[in-house]
């Protein structure tokens, strides 16, 4: 990468869904731009062959562990999360659902727009760019759930979603096929079901494939391994003239570095922009940020549920796309089979039967009980030789309201605190009955990150929130532009702005938001730039 330059119109800090479009969509109007990534670029060959390659899966700097996976463990919440260049999209299951309407009509944003029309176009934007398409087949995950609809008189309701998938002809490696040849070759996916831990062939069509490889093509220079730690106002104005950004390494030596930029745009998810902002606010760097920083935060009110088969006409459940068909069950609820790829075994080693009470010696001793009543099962479930190949992973989720206030910590880092609504749990009893039918099907028992059984709490891949829309500074830190309240020219467009449960995987929602929140932002220049006439040609 070339050097950087003294400052810059944009600093974008974080290359997720949000941080992405941020950068392309400003290159295109003439700015120039700077990605701040706290993790590492990735190529197909630094993907690990299974997640049992800690050090190359797992992002863990204290640890030695530089991947792109990270377990962040609060006293409410398990969160899993993506870091990288790319951010979420190097490790989500790709798939692209609008929410249900009740998302659009709840929450702090509610009332300042009629936001399921007003975002459509947006969606179909955020579809085309990240190459959505309907799964082209079912693997043997997909049709145990198919049964599941089918026993539940709701076949119905049972399809394929669109994911960020390349399929193509199968192996097969073609020129771009998505932006009249201005993107990367691509090839055809194999339904190997390693998705998460890397699309090592191609096929995935992560944020370094399409965003960011275009915005690199215009200008945009994107620096990994480096994390912000302050930003303050010029001439202690709130912003109106511009920021000076110290960063540094995000693991190793760490050696500080400063920039300037004009405007800031917070886009390093929950885990990244909402405690940074509470830092800044904490050590006045930004102390009039709004006193909402932290709240609001959503769980999309999940369950992840395990089930490994020990009967011998088990088929290999690795076959297909991560997540490749979702069952609706009403209008609040649905389920997701989910894979890993072939010799991906690693939370064998977190998870314990699925047992839930209100009493934490209880649950325990109801995994004992466990253990007891079914030894054999137990036995072979645990010390099974083909783990990945043999496991169902149940992903229910919920649209349904409950929040968290999360908040830096005195022992740890951070903290959270229950905020309205019940409290979170490891346990939700539909996803419990449906866990237990397949186990039923596939001879398996449940099992639960340990997590959930022994503190009761939940885990969830789709933390939201945090720095939510308001109508003014008393309820949320940005408005409906994505402007912070208390500074100019600062934006935050990522998961941290979603303001109401969309009970789905919320990555194309935060494209969507962020194409919306970018297409209110004027040219650079008085006239269209040679750049957006560049790219507005092929995308």
């Amino acid at each position: 990468m070339k050097e950087l330059n003294t400052s810059y119109d944009y600093v974008i800090i974080g290359s997720g869904f949000g941080g992405s479009v941020s950068a392309l969509r400003l290159a295109e109007k003439g700015y120039s731009i700077l990605v701040i990534e706290k993790g590492k670029w990735f190529s197909a060959e630094d993907f690990p062959k299974s997640n049992w390659h800690i050090r190359k899966w797992l992002w863990a700097p204290a640890l030695r562990c530089f991947g792109f996976f990270k377990m962040t463990y609060l006293n409410h919440v398990t969160i899993l999360s993506g870091v990288g260049v790319g951010g979420g999209s190097l490790t989500y299951a790709n798939t692209l659902p609008i929410p249900k309407s009740t998302f659009f009509k709840t929450g702090s944003w509610a009332k300042l727009s009629n936001w399921e029309e007003e975002l459509k176009p947006h969606y179909s934007t955020a579809f085309r760019m990240l190459g959505a398409s309907k799964n082209k087949g079912f693997g043997p995950a997909d049709k145990l759930v198919e049964e599941l609809a089918q026993d539940m008189d709701r076949p119905e309701h049972f399809d394929a979603p669109h994911v960020a998938v390349y399929f193509g002809e199968s192996g097969k490696t073609v020129e771009d096929p998505y932006f009249d040849g201005k993107g990367p070759t691509r090839t055809g996916c194999i339904q190997c079901g390693a998705c998460m831990t890397g699309c090592k062939h191609n096929a995935k069509n992560t944020l370094d494939k399409n965003y960011l490889y275009l915005a690199q093509q215009l200008g945009a220079q994107i620096i990994a391994e480096h994390e912000v730690y302050d930003i303050i106002p010029k001439d202690k104005k709130r912003g109106s003239t511009g920021y000076t950004i110290h960063f540094r390494n995000s693991y190793g030596r760490k050696k500080s570095k400063m920039i300037r930029a004009n405007h800031v745009i917070f886009s390093g998810g929950v885990l990244g922009t909402v405690p940074l902002l509470l830092q800044l606010k904490a050590k006045k760097s930004l102390p009039h940020l709004s006193d909402m920083v932290g709240r609001n935060i959503r769980t999309n009110n999940e369950s992840l549920l395990g089930i490994t088969s020990t009967s011998k006409k088990a088929k290999d459940f690795t076959q297909g796309v991560a997540i490749g068909s979702i069952f609706n069950l009403d209008k609040h609820s649905h389920l997701e089979p989910v894979r890993y790829g072939k010799g991906s075994g690693f939370f064998r080693l977190l998870s314990i039967p699925h047992v839930h009470h209100k009493w934490a010696i209880v649950r325990l001793l109801g995994v004992l009980g466990v253990i007891i009543t079914k030894p054999v099962t137990f036995f072979k479930t645990l010390f099974k030789s083909k783990f990945s190949e043999s496991t169902v992973i149940l992903l229910f989720m919920q649209n349904l309201e409950s929040t968290l206030r999360l908040q830096l910590g005195r022992i740890t880092p951070l903290k959270t605190s229950v905020e309205s609504g019940p409290t979170p749990s490891g346990y939700i009893p539909e996803a419990a009955n449906l866990a237990q039918a397949v186990g039923n099907k596939i001879e398996g028992i449940p099992y639960a990150n340990f997590t959930d059984v022994v503190l009761g709490t939940p885990t969830t891949a789709h933390i939201l929130g945090g720095a939510v829309m308001g109508e003014s500074i008393e309820s949320g830190v940005i408005d409906k532009q994505n402007n912070v309240f208390g500074y100019e020219n600062m934006m935050i467009c990522d998961g941290s702005m979603i303001s109401s449960n969309p009970g789905v995987n919320p990555s194309l929602t935060i494209t969507a938001i962020s194409e919306l929140a970018m297409s209110k932002i004027k040219p650079k220049l008085s006239n269209s730039s040679s750049n957006s006439k560049q790219i507005q040609e092929h995308v």
